[in-house]
């Protein structure tokens, strides 16, 4: 599968296209019981928390899949304006959305 553009600029540099819609990725994850500890001493002493670091990254690149997906759905060539949004759920899982607008070349 061939790998989509994905911007976070409204405009394309050199390139012509009409709008066909927003579009959305989202992934909901949730960290285990060992690194919820790790994550709990980590608190006490300070520094990055890699096990959260990781699923955040993980959780973007789900959503920004998905977002791609559902824009080759609906026949778009890229997405432009790309955003993310991120909220926490019941304390321990973590939501991530990907959304912009997919846009078709003319």
């Amino acid at each position: 599968m061939e790998k989509m553009l994905v911007m976070t600029t409204e405009r394309i540099p050199n390139q012509e296209y009409k709008v066909i819609g927003e579009v959305f990725g989202v992934t909901t994850q949730s960290k285990n019981v060992v690194s919820d500890f790790g994550a709990g001493i980590k608190s006490v002493f300070g520094g990055e928390i890699t096990a959260y670091t990781d699923m955040l990254q993980q959780s973007r690149s789900v959503a920004i899949e998905r977002m791609c997906d559902e824009a080759r759905k609906q026949g778009a060539d890229a997405v432009v304006m790309m955003r993310f949004d991120s909220g926490s759920i019941a304390g321990d899982m973590q939501s991530v959305v990907a959304y912009g607008t997919a846009v078709k070349y003319i």
